[in-house]
């Protein structure tokens, strides 16, 4: 399938911001079954510095400087992304997830795809023991590790609401635990931080939904904006597979990724710093669109 993507990110400040520093996370990536095609952004006003690098992750980051007086920025992110991939059946043997825990602990390599570097807890995940408790209910001694990620991701669709009015970005990991509200980004975390509560690998992904879904089907939620899923790995032979707790479904050709991270704060679309004062106020839209 080949998607076209619109991702607009606008910011009203209620005075002058005389200087802006910013890091764009807006390039989907190539690989995991998707293709990049093409890619723009158009920034106003205009940059008077842009640099491109790739973080440890292997992002696509560009930094940009604006040292023009505004009021308003926008930045609008064109793409189009070809996405083939097949998601293992449900019911597919796995290994036993006490084997992938003690291999992923046991591995050599500290590169970005390693399972050990997704293990642990991060800034925004911590390891909490009520977390890991609940997530424990889905392993049972020698439960086959995709057959337990899917039993947790399906008890967070059932035991959590999807309410954009409970959370914010900053809600503490704890808080969400115990409300049961939130977004596709809490239920990220929270089904990471019950896996890695295990000795699970597991990270976080953003990217995008397609907004129109096939005939026949419902519409996902978190289609309106950037969307947020894990990945868990499985073992050498099934590697990676993506996990979306907020649609209870393995990751296949409706999704499309943007970044992979250990949580929010390492793929964040936007980020940096201003000098202004007072209020500033936030619009992001997304449009994803199948190409016929």
């Amino acid at each position: 399938m080949i998607y076209d993507i619109r991702h607009v990110t606008t910011y009203a400040y209620e005075s002058p911001v005389s200087f802006a520093r910013c890091s764009l996370r807006l390039e989907p990536r190539s690989g995991d079954g998707q293709q990049l095609l093409s890619h723009t952004v158009d920034i106003r006003p205009r940059p008077a510095e842009r640099t491109a690098r790739r973080d440890f992750f292997g992002t696509h980051t560009e930094n940009v400087l604006i040292e023009t007086a505004h009021r308003n920025l926008r930045i609008d992110s064109r793409s189009r992304v070809s996405v083939s991939r097949q998601a293992p059946d449900r019911a597919a043997p796995s290994p036993p997830w006490e084997s992938v825990r003690d291999i992923a602990l046991e591995a050599t390599s500290l590169g970005p795809s390693s399972p050990v570097g997704y293990v642990f807890a991060s800034s925004l995940v911590p390891v909490l023991r009520p977390v890991s408790a609940y997530a424990s209910a889905s392993f049972p001694p020698a439960t086959g590790v995709l057959a337990g990620a899917i039993d947790l991701m399906h008890r967070i669709r059932s035991d959590f609401k999807y309410d954009p009015k409970a959370t914010v970005i900053s809600t503490p990991l704890k808080e969400v635990f115990e409300k049961r509200h939130g977004v596709c980004q809490d239920f990220a975390h929270v089904m990471i931080a019950g896996l890695r509560g295990l000795g699970l690998p597991a990270a976080y992904i953003s990217g995008y939904l397609r907004t129109i879904p096939p005939p026949g089907q419902p519409r996902l939620q978190g289609a309106d904006a950037t969307h947020a899923w894990v990945s868990v790995w499985c073992g050498a032979e099934m590697g990676w597979i993506g996990f979306d707790p907020t649609n209870d479904i393995l990751v296949e050709n409706d999704h499309i990724i943007l970044a992979v991270g250990r949580d929010f704060s390492d793929v964040s679309p936007v980020d940096g710093i201003i000098v202004g004062s007072r209020k500033q106020k936030l619009g992001v839209a997304v449009d994803v669109l199948l190409v016929e």
